[in-house]
């Protein structure tokens, strides 16, 4: 098992605590039937959840850990990086199970109770390994601001912010403005392209005034500059120190001040895209807290992406990580 370096500077993410409920289809006429955009993440009350589930799940569904920016820390833990989560849990069996699953790979947890049931995504791959989430929120929702305190973040160096909590604009704000109080750099990814069509003047204020980092994919760069990749990457790193574009099975595009950087994609069975673009963000800051250049962070995001896709779920089986670990090591050198 791959041991935490506490020597590395750490990073918190704040997302939503979720469990992961991933089933494969024959067709996408349920994704029609319940309204899900395809390839998006929308929002469904507890009574929506429970008939997609009922129709949905099999004994070949996959029951993980979730929530966008708990696989990402999970994922840097399991490479070795310095990390912590903080969110919110019910206090019943699957939000124990999120917690012991997270406390076994040695992530620091500020898991906050709530009354609520923990939150649940059901996660639907279609058969070319495109992945739409139906969430259930549940406790996660519950995450106020009074849940963000000076004692917890002062324990870090980056702040990495779960862009599904921007509909949330008074729980990123205070998280966002404690943090740099703090001394923090703060990062966030921006989830979904519809979250970042219903958030967008939101969005475009609080990176410009207060964002260090900012991921996005080719459609959620699209929805919030109205530009094809190249074009984004370049208007997102206005206003921020570091912009990453991510572009499918075309790579991804990063731009730091003058320096621009391509990085391609491995060679991959793509199976399920679920937490793809999670696991990228494991591997760059990864490689930004070992201090390595951006070709090297993205190429260990690019390696980590794309084992990812080749299993069921955002998970990786725990012995795969030694092997992973020899390959960045080559990459590296």
């Amino acid at each position: 098992m791959i041991k935490i370096n506490t020597n590395l500077p750490s990073v918190l993410g704040v997302g939503n605590a979720l469990v992961d409920v991933i089933s494969v289809l024959k067709n996408d006429s349920i994704l029609e039937e319940f309204g899900l955009p395809r390839g998006s993440m929308t929002l469904v009350d507890t009574d929506l959840s429970k008939k997609i589930y009922d129709i949905t799940y099999s004994e070949k569904s996959k029951l993980t850990t979730g929530g966008s920016v708990a696989n990402t820390i999970r994922s840097l833990a399991s490479l070795g990086g310095n990390g912590g989560y903080l969110g919110k849990i019910g206090d019943d069996k699957l939000g124990d199970i999120f917690r012991h699953d997270f406390e076994r790979k040695g992530i620091r947890t500020h898991l906050a109770l709530s009354e609520k049931d923990t939150g649940r995504v059901m996660g639907l791959v279609s058969p070319d390994s495109e992945r739409t989430m139906a969430t259930y929120l549940g406790a996660a929702a519950e995450l106020k601001p009074d849940d963000f305190t000076a004692e917890i973040f002062k324990g870090y160096d980056y702040l990495y912010m779960e862009g599904y909590l921007v509909f949330n604009h008074d729980l990123i704000t205070a998280g966002v403005e404690l943090a740099k109080s703090l001394g923090l750099k703060i990062a966030i990814d921006l989830a979904s392209f519809n979250v970042v069509e219903a958030n967008l003047e939101f969005l475009k204020d609080l990176i410009k005034n207060s964002v260090d980092i900012v991921f996005a994919n080719e459609e959620e760069a699209k929805s919030f500059t109205g530009k094809e990749p190249e074009e984004a990457l370049a208007e997102i790193a206005k206003d921020c120190e570091l912009a990453i574009v991510k572009v499918g099975k075309e790579g991804s595009f990063i731009k730091r001040g003058d320096e621009i950087v391509k990085v391609d994609t491995i060679k991959a069975n793509a199976l399920d895209t679920t937490g793809a673009g999670d696991s990228y963000s494991a591997g760059f800051f990864y490689g930004l807290t070992n201090d390595y250049n951006l070709e090297t962070c993205g190429k260990i995001a690019a390696l980590i992406s794309g084992k990812v896709v080749e299993v069921m779920g955002a998970n990786l089986p725990d012995e795969q990580w030694v092997e992973i670990k020899k390959e960045i090591n080559k990459i590296v050198g």
